[in-house]
């Protein structure tokens, strides 16, 4: 846990929660060790729609679909999603979440690698969230640049590995560490590009802010 357990449980007594559609759903998904973005990471992005009102969002990284209905629920009535999965066994489930939650007008969803998906996106996307394979975030930053207008906002989910960030390298388990190195690398590339403005916040498992400049 990033934060100190004592302030993280205070934090999320302070939650208000979200729809009955959604806490349902987010019940289903913990029981069945389905991953979902934290608590804190929702409040956090109910936040920035309700302040940026974005219109056309695209997501990496769909899984059931929690995080799509979660912008689409708090998002513009207007808003639009795009989002990509490539774990096939998900893309039905999150189909048939669309489906309950009345939104699949609202949502484009595209199957398949986001590293061959991405070039062919066009247009721009006023938020971009990331919650997809950590060490790809790397390879996909120049296409997500491309689609990102001046303002644009990138969110990127799970950057401090659990803490493991900070470690040296011969500390973290051998099969974690081309993750570790190239969550590094994103990390210095995202803050040390010209073009961008990044704040990393000790977020759920660390949430990295991004503005197009």
């Amino acid at each position: 846990m990033i934060l100190e357990e004592r302030m993280q449980v205070y934090l999320d007594s302070l939650d208000t929660g979200n729809t009955l559609f959604l806490e349902n759903m987010e019940k289903e998904a913990r029981m069945e060790g389905v991953p979902v973005i934290r608590k804190s990471t929702q409040r956090f992005i109910k936040t920035l729609l309700a302040e940026k009102k974005p219109r056309r969002v695209l997501e990496v990284g769909t899984a059931i679909g929690f995080s799509t209905l979660l912008i689409c629920e708090y998002g513009p009535a207007e808003l639009s999603v795009v989002t990509i999965e490539n774990y096939e066994k998900r893309i039905p489930l999150a189909r048939e979440n669309f489906r309950r939650a009345g939104r699949e007008e609202q949502i484009t969803l595209l199957c398949g690698d986001a590293e061959k998906i991405l070039p062919s996106l066009e247009g721009e996307f006023d938020l971009i969230f990331m919650d997809a394979a950590k060490g790809q975030y790397i390879h996909w930053l120049p296409q997500i640049k491309r689609l990102l207008p001046e303002g644009g906002v990138l969110l990127s989910d799970n950057v401090l590995q659990e803490g493991d960030i900070l470690e040296s390298h011969f500390l973290v388990e051998r099969r974690n560490r081309t993750i570790y190195k190239r969550m590094r690398e994103y990390l210095f590339a995202i803050t040390h590009d010209p073009e961008l403005s990044t704040t990393v916040l000790p977020i759920g498992d660390g949430l990295s802010y991004t503005v197009r400049l």
